[in-house]
């Protein structure tokens, strides 16, 4: 039995934050690798086959097995595939298959277009640290600082949003549903801002 999680459309203009919370999770997976994990993005499907959009360093682990936990729960044994347009940038590859689940997939948007004080929306599943601690997070922001070039990896545009460990990854959303970037790691800050990376077109 196929099963469609979300219908996957544009808000027709600006998307409520319940619609863009809901959009948000359809399209956000957990990457899992040995004992830790970080986010990623459903980017396309093929078939049965389903390429997830994450950051490199989520899976640089000595042990190379990754499992995607989809937003119905499920699991799935995924591989790293190799992209020569990521080279440089802190962007990797993940594929799946899936026989009996069918996923949303993520609408990309223009991040050229953005503009300091833009809204932009975070997702991701943040490590636990309390038992109570909500697994999926999503969060409100604006973007503060766009730099002419990348930094290092890739990274390119500062924003607000609150980003935890473990939402490396996951998708940066504009008001219209989009996704406009991927959220990164601290390791890159700029004034203490936490980075978002340039999505590139694949």
């Amino acid at each position: 039995m196929k099963i469609q999680v979300q219908n996957c459309t544009d808000c027709n203009n600006f998307c409520t934050i319940e619609e863009l919370k809901g959009l948000a999770k359809s399209i956000t997976v957990k990457v899992i690798s040995e004992n830790a994990w970080g986010s990623g993005i459903i980017l396309k499907r093929q078939e049965q086959i389903y390429t997830i959009v994450t950051n490199q360093h989520v899976l640089d682990t000595q042990n190379k097995f990754y499992l995607i936990q989809t937003p119905d729960g499920n699991f799935y044994e995924a591989n790293q595939i190799d992209h020569e347009g990521f080279q440089g940038n802190d962007l990797a590859l993940l594929q799946f298959r899936s026989t009996d689940y069918i996923y949303t997939v993520a609408s990309l948007g223009n991040s050229h277009t953005l503009a300091e004080g833009d809204k932009i929306f975070a997702a991701g599943f943040p490590i636990l640290e309390k038992p109570q601690d909500t697994e999926f997070l999503f969060t409100r922001g604006k973007v503060s600082i766009l730099s002419d070039k990348p930094l290092e990896k890739g990274y390119q545009i500062g924003y607000t949003n609150l980003i935890k460990k473990g939402m490396s990854g996951g998708p940066l959303l504009n008001i219209y549903g989009q996704v406009i970037g991927i959220n990164g790691m601290h390791a890159y800050p700029l004034w203490g801002n936490p980075f978002l990376l340039i999505l590139i077109p694949i």
